[in-house]
């Protein structure tokens, strides 16, 4: 990687995310960013934020943070597959923005692979197709996820600069399986209920799966090119 763009931690939802992106690392020698598995969910993602601000992770001086994973599309423009820089991430009626230079940084590194986008964060799955035009419409987001507005606001408030870099798993056309039982309130997924969720909607859970293979694997292809420098291969 250039180094005008020093990264320190990658941050990055646990289970098939965080498998992708360590993937990416493969090989690698040298100083590479250290990457951590966080918790899905708002409420999960705060309590382990504040369990890590206690033991000194994450918050050095001039640090930079970047999170990554997967979202959801909330417009036509953004397909499965496509990648997304955030600019800035709202909940309900709060905003809170990304690094400007920061993510201006990354956008110049990979600027023909990835879009600038306004996102949402949701404390809850958005399933239904009909319910993310409208939230799209309504806030004019882009995208959505369950994690970046926590993630903005906890490391704005510490002078952590953060980027977000993420690639669109479900557009907006179709619906995908209602899995929010299988969410544990630790952020974690539970294997029985999301069984049960894709065996109930077959259709919806193909879709999903298909959707997530494509993204994971941009995921991993656009985490190597962008850390190409830190390998010696």
């Amino acid at each position: 990687m250039p180094n005008f763009l020093p990264i320190n931690t990658i941050l990055v939802p646990q289970g098939a995310e965080y498998k992708a992106v360590c993937r990416a690392f493969r090989g690698v020698i040298g100083s590479i960013p250290t990457v951590v598995a966080i918790p899905v969910g708002m409420k999960p993602l705060l309590k382990y934020l504040h369990t890590s601000q206690g033991n000194g992770q994450f918050l050095a001086p001039k640090s930079r943070v970047l999170i990554m994973g997967i979202c959801g599309s909330l417009s036509d423009r953004y397909k499965v597959g496509d990648i997304v820089l955030y600019q800035d991430c709202v909940y309900q009626d709060k905003q809170q923005e990304c690094d400007r230079t920061f993510t201006a940084q990354l956008h110049s590194s990979i600027s023909d692979k990835a879009s600038l986008v306004k996102s949402m964060t949701s404390d809850r799955l958005i399933w239904s197709a009909g319910e993310k035009r409208r939230l799209g419409e309504t806030l004019a987001a882009d995208v959505v996820d369950m994690e970046g507005f926590t993630a903005l606001e906890f490391f704005n408030a510490a002078g952590v600069s953060v980027a977000m870099l993420r690639v669109v798993s479900d557009d907006c056309q179709h619906n995908i399986p209602d899995l929010t039982s299988a969410i544990n309130s630790d952020g974690s997924l539970n294997p029985l209920p999301l069984a049960i969720g894709m065996l109930r909607q077959p259709l919806a859970a193909t879709r999903l799966i298909r959707g997530s293979l494509t993204a994971l694997k941009v995921l991993e292809q656009i985490t190597n090119r962008l850390f190409s420098g830190y390998s010696l291969k």
